[in-house]
């Protein structure tokens, strides 16, 4: 049923529609239908509510949905499995990886990721902190209580969507690993959960995602806009060289660090108007995913920030001569449990980010971690590399200063 995910959320053709209508007893309309939503939604989510029968039992109900025992308790605390009350609600995981890590992300996937993260298990918790330009949810996942508040975003940029599934998955690693008192690079769950709090952005810019991936299409609202835009730009390929938001504003472009210097750098390469990148928008913050990430950094108060990035194997840690104090050294170990190279950043690209806002804000480390090698957007295929690069440092961001 993996495949009918993909299916529902490429636009799959209608041929392969019918199939799955056929198969799930629905009218076969070849046409994605709210019945063929509906019944898609359980694997898009990775579980299903079911109302308690007479005979129920946690055991019975895993081998009615192919699933563990384990799988269930776990997504319903507090329930006494020994006293099921009939007509009460149970969530039910299906058992399969939640976050799909072999086709294209959309943010559409990403909303049913998160959402199904926080039913499957229910110590995470979400919220939609606002809306993009065109009224697609920003979400936000946190995991664990611990004192240390560290924040993770991705997908700033468009075409730089792989970004997303690397937090989701790390996400669903960790709350398994929570879940069942298992290791995560061999630290036990639950004292990474004690540990620290991360508050995890996934999707940033999920407009541009879906513009770069291929949810919108042709006649979408947006898409039209999006590519007269790029009419001005036709050396930028359309729509895989997009990074902005729909509204041709660079958003790692957008925050008020430098922004004067980035506007007056971007100019002279030409982007003085909405651009597929490198356009810096007519002021700092006059975009809503930026204001979003600002209120949200400010709410949190982290302790140290990652922002996701591909690509170039690359981890920069400064902005301008501001001292943070110890953040060389953690990017450092950064580096080691990577592979990757810490770096300065380019001066043609030191100025406006969203790391470069917080380390002038908060003096705390802040990183951008460009993932990866190749030309934007990077092949799926590059996914598992990516990932296994990247988890101590997603791991070891965690860790309380006195193990550091």
């Amino acid at each position: 049923m993996n495949e009918m995910l993909a299916l529902a959320l490429k636009r799959a053709g209608a041929d392969n529609l019918r199939a799955f209508q056929q198969s799930a007893g629905l009218p076969v309309t070849g046409e994605m239908d709210a019945a063929t939503i509906t019944a898609l939604e359980p694997y898009l989510l990775g579980y299903r509510g079911v109302v308690v029968q007479e005979g129920d039992t946690f055991y019975i109900l895993a081998q009615r949905y192919e699933t563990t025992v384990e799988a269930i308790e776990a997504a319903n605390p507090g329930v006494d499995a020994s006293h099921l009350m009939i007509g009460s609600s149970l969530i039910i995981p299906l058992n399969f990886p939640l976050v799909p890590t072999n086709i294209p992300m959309t943010a559409e996937l990403c909303d049913y990721c998160i959402r199904g993260l926080a039913a499957r298990y229910p110590f995470c918790r979400t919220e939609v902190l606002g809306y993009s330009a065109y009224g697609r949810p920003i979400r936000s996942l946190v995991l664990g209580q611990g004192p240390k508040k560290v924040l993770y975003n991705a997908s700033h940029h468009a075409n730089e969507w792989i970004t997303t599934p690397v937090l989701l998955k790390f996400a669903e690693e960790l709350a398994q690993a929570i879940a069942t008192n298992n290791t995560l690079l061999g630290i036990p769950g639950p004292q990474l959960a004690q540990a620290a709090t991360v508050h995890l952005v996934p999707m940033v810019n999920p407009d541009g995602v879906d513009l770069v991936t291929g949810a919108l299409q042709p006649g979408d609202d947006g898409y039209e806009a999006a590519r007269n835009l790029a009419l001005y730009f036709p050396q930028i390929p359309f729509p895989e060289g997009w990074k902005a938001n729909l509204l041709g504003v660079d958003l790692n472009l957008n925050y008020p660090a430098g922004w004067l210097e980035a506007k007056k750098i971007k100019y002279a390469m030409g982007f003085t108007r909405p651009a597929p990148r490198d356009y810096v928008g007519k002021a700092p913050l006059d975009q809503r995913e930026s204001v979003i990430m600002v209120n949200y950094t400010k709410a949190v108060d982290p302790a140290l920030v990652l922002a996701y990035h591909t690509q170039g194997q690359v981890i920069y840690w400064q902005f301008r001569d501001y001292e943070v104090p110890g953040a060389e050294q953690l990017g450092k170990w950064f580096a080691e449990i990577s592979g990757y190279a810490l770096e300065d950043v380019p001066y043609a690209s030191s100025f406006a980010g969203y790391k470069d806002w917080f380390i002038q804000e908060y003096r705390r480390p802040g990183y951008t971690i460009e993932a990866g090698l190749g030309e934007n957007p990077l092949p799926i295929s590059q996914f598992d590399q990516i990932y296994h690069e990247n988890l101590g440092i997603l791991v070891l961001g965690m860790l309380p200063e006195s193990i550091l």
